[in-house]
């Protein structure tokens, strides 16, 4: 599977600062130092109702995580999935009378689309469950050999009892976890489980789905968690840089994530880093496919706004906060561009070399997107007030907001 076009990163005097950013596994900031390569996975999405404001935010948040490390002059390996076969899937496509194969190829088309525009930088591998299978078969049919999984009615589950270090992750209680579980996809209550919290792996071949040669494990479908492992592994490797996604994936998702991997390797830890972008609502509740209460880059792009105003609109929140979308939050973005783009429109200006180091700490200190934004404001009241005599500030500020912050001025 293809990702989408990367635009080009301006390159900037000096060398960025290392990336100090909260873990959710230890609760508290952790320095990333990748050494000259680094290595980040973040779950990409499940191809319906794409792209809203949810998702854009969450890849926003990862698009700045790489703009940090291509600044201190380090190589990326970006890896993300596309979650192309799914029960949500499945259940939209049967629901609209609609091939779920054409529904996934649509959505995923048009996350492209919105990727593009918004300048988010492209993963080096975008992969689709589907394409992966051959490659998860393996490792479920490893994880049932050492005892680490376990086959009931058909299909096959993983034993979390098998990973000592599970629950590291989120950090939550048994009683948090099972009902988690229960909201997101697992099925905490289904008889027979060794543990409520224990995982599907493998789902043996239902009537009327989708299903694919599973070699020993029979016909049937992968669960959820063990497609990100097998393509992180595939990919990354132990030990990556930062796994990144909502903060609705902490539990289940990456809990089980880490957990497979620890007991497919025997090595510790998964992802040296667990990142997770906050939940943005609308009309007072989280934005979500099952309530409908959606806003589509698509539709706000064919409305006329201009994608770094959308853009911008992401940045003015701190990744881990949650949020409201309303349309103030979208006309001061709209506003804030046309402030920025009169100042860097004048022959000269204020120096700017400052401000390049303002944003840069912005960033580094836990990627404060909104702090890098009144920097660039505080520049940009100075020019429509006094103005200056350096004929490259100008260009240096947009080179800055273009390179870190992806806006194109």
């Amino acid at each position: 599977m293809h990702a989408w076009p990367a635009s080009d990163v301006p390159a900037l005097p000096g060398k960025g600062r290392d990336l100090r950013i909260h873990d959710t596994a230890t609760g508290g900031p952790v320095t990333v130092d990748p050494g000259p390569v680094a290595r980040i996975y973040v779950c990409g999405i499940t191809p319906y109702d794409a792209t809203h404001i949810g998702h854009a935010a969450t890849y926003n948040a990862f698009d700045l995580v790489q703009r940090v490390w291509l600044d201190t002059q380090r190589q990326i390996q970006y890896v993300q999935n596309v979650t192309d076969i799914d029960d949500p899937l499945l259940e939209r496509a049967a629901r609209d009378g609609e091939d779920w194969t054409g529904l996934a190829e649509r959505e995923t088309a048009l996350f492209r689309e919105d990727m593009t525009a918004l300048r988010m930088l492209p993963p080096q591998h975008y992969i689709g469950a589907v394409e992966a299978i051959p490659g998860i078969v393996p490792l479920v049919e490893r994880l049932c050999e050492s005892g680490a999984a376990y086959v009931l009615d058909g299909d096959v589950y993983f034993s979390v009892e098998a990973d000592p270090h599970f629950g590291e992750v989120s950090g939550l209680d048994a009683e948090a976890m099972r009902l988690l579980s229960a909201e997101r996809g697992g099925d905490p209550e289904r008889p027979g489980k060794k543990n409520p919290l224990d995982p599907m792996l493998w789902m043996a071949a239902r009537e009327g789905e989708p299903d694919w040669d599973g070699g020993s494990l029979g016909r049937g479908r992968p669960g959820w968690h063990i497609e990100c492992v097998a393509i992180a592994l595939d990919h990354l490797g132990m030990g990556f840089d930062v796994q990144g996604g909502g903060s609705d994936l902490a539990f289940p998702h990456h809990e089980m994530g880490a957990s497979h991997a620890q007991a497919l390797t025997g090595e510790y830890p998964f992802a040296k880093a667990y990142v997770h972008a906050g939940m943005v609502a609308l009309d007072g509740a989280k934005m979500s496919k099952s309530k409908g209460n959606l806003v589509f880059v698509s539709t706000l792009r064919r409305a006329g706004v201009d994608p770094a105003a959308i853009r911008l609109s992401l940045l003015a929140h701190h990744y881990r906060a949650d949020w409201e979308w309303t349309d103030q939050v979208l006309d001061e973005a709209v506003a804030r561009l046309a402030r920025w783009r009169a100042a860097v429109s004048r022959p000269d200006g204020p120096a700017a070399q400052d401000l390049v180091e303002e944003v840069r700490e912005a960033l580094s200190n836990d990627l404060d997107a909104p702090a890098a934004l009144a920097a660039v404001d505080r520049w940009a009241a100075l020019q429509e007030s006094t103005g200056g005599t350096d004929e490259g500030a100008p260009g240096v500020v947009s080179r800055t907001v273009d390179a870190l912050l992806g806006v194109a001025l």
